[in-house]
């Protein structure tokens, strides 16, 4: 990958005053995997941090930040010294770490966390530094912590490893799996624990190998409990064929990651949140009658159980976009494309319109044909797309309509404001999704029409 360059800039400048700049982390797997990365990040050797500043101020501004390690940023690039790290208290954060510009290259290394992210290159010469296999463990594909005796000090790193299994499909090497498995997890906050799954949801091509690793790390039954009885909950094998509602689960999950490269963040986020939880409410709806598995009413049942989930997980608005009402609106009503495709009588656009108002219909239709597709053997799903294409032909794949009749039109009439304003504005609006009421003019003349009933 062509560097940067600033980044040969600043380590030629560092070599001058008698360091040594290296690219460290997540930059030099990439490159071994033949990824994109814009991130760099810099270790220097052999200089003071005053001095570093000094170096680093002829680059343009330079920003310190960090409460107990300083790391200098400049021109997009982090720049900080190696750091030793030790462990003086319980989570994520109890570390004392000190920046010591005179660490070995390996002693640099040793407190990353896995293999394939100890490696740094020279960005002179281009020589890779990988004390501890790094580079021949991302060739076998395996997730190897670098050091036992303190991987287990930051229980952050079960979940890292998770989402790095996922991302860049590796098999974990027995003893870190072994390691994983014993750290209780917690001591984690919630905004780290959604990270670093938000990582694994949107990052990996089939996040299902995550999810199945975090299975069997324990890391679902420790943070995530509502999705355990998934895996002893069966199905009926007419309509799932694959088995239980995990395995369903899995396979919905990485149905709805190939659905979402085109979505904005909020919407990708709710669209893997909800096909992660989407059957949480079978367990406790399934029943077995007369040879016939079935699970009434799990949508609606759903929603209490992933409110938990996302509780704590605390997720709420993402980016402006409300995720939590857009998962739960998808939980609840991810067999609707489908019911009203096989309805027994046609379903009216008032039924449309009204489901508009819970949730996006052309993210629901989305979801649900990741649903549909989500399970062993071929199925017909072309509910979804009919149902996207009536919900395009009334408007209201993104919205309900808009309100034709509003507050001032009433004022206008001589309402005054209160609950009788608000149950003719609420009557008015009814009549509207039932395509009674079409315009404006409309909408007033039905609203004397109520006045003159009611005086």
């Amino acid at each position: 990958m062509e560097l940067p360059e600033l980044v040969t800039r600043l380590a030629g400048a560092i070599r001058d005053e008698g360091g040594r700049a290296l690219i460290v982390g997540g930059w030099v797997r990439d490159q071994l995997l033949g990824r994109d990365s814009k991130d760099f990040d810099i270790e220097v050797f052999g200089i003071e941090a005053g001095r570093l500043r000094a170096i680093l101020e002829r680059f343009g501004r330079v920003d310190a930040v960090g409460e107990s390690f300083t790391v200098y940023k400049v021109g997009g690039i982090d720049v900080s010294l190696p750091r030793r790290e030790s462990k003086i208290g319980r989570g994520h954060r109890g570390f004392a770490v000190e920046g010591d510009p005179h660490l070995s290259l390996e002693e640099a290394a040793r407190r990353r966390d896995f293999t394939i992210n100890a490696m740094s290159r020279d960005p002179l010469t281009g020589e890779l530094i990988d004390p501890f296999g790094g580079a021949a463990d991302l060739e076998a594909r395996i997730l190897r912590m670098v050091d036992p005796a303190t991987f287990g000090d930051d229980s952050l790193r079960v979940l890292r490893c998770v989402q790095f299994a996922a991302r860049f499909e590796l098999t974990i090497d027995p003893a870190t799996a072994d390691v994983c498995r014993s750290l209780p997890l917690d001591d984690l906050p919630a905004e780290r624990i959604w990270g670093e799954f938000e990582k694994l949801l949107l990052g990996a091509e089939r996040p299902s190998i995550g999810l199945a690793l975090a299975w069997e790390l324990g890391v679902i039954h420790k943070l995530l409990p509502e999705l355990v009885p998934l895996a002893d909950t069966p199905q009926d094998p007419e309509w799932h064929p694959e088995g239980d509602v995990w395995t369903h689960t899995l396979m919905v999950v990485d149905e709805a990651r190939r659905r979402i490269d085109d979505l904005e963040h909020g919407p990708a986020v709710a669209m893997m949140l909800a096909a992660l939880l989407h059957d949480i409410g079978k367990p406790q709806t399934t029943v077995v009658a007369n040879g016939r598995i079935r699970s009434p009413g799990h949508e609606e049942a759903g929603v209490e159980p992933a409110t938990r989930v996302l509780d704590r997980l605390n997720v709420w608005t993402i980016d402006g976009y409300d995720v939590r009402r857009s998962v739960l609106g998808l939980v609840a009503q991810h067999l609707k494309p489908s019911a009203f495709r096989k309805a027994p009588t046609p379903v009216s656009d008032g039924a449309f319109r009204r489901l508009a108002q819970k949730v996006d219909l052309e993210l629901l239709a989305r979801f649900a044909k990741a649903d549909c597709h989500g399970r062993a053997g071929t199925f017909d799903c072309s509910d979804m797309d009919w149902f996207l294409e009536r919900a395009r032909s009334l408007g209201v794949e993104h919205a309900p309509p808009a309100p034709l009749v509003m507050g001032r039109h009433l004022l206008e009439l001589g309402v005054r404001p209160g609950p009788g304003m608000g149950a003719i504005l609420k009557a008015l609006y009814e009549r509207q999704l039932d395509g009674e009421i079409t315009s404006l003019e409309e909408g007033i003349a039905a609203a004397k029409a109520l006045l003159d009933e009611s005086s």
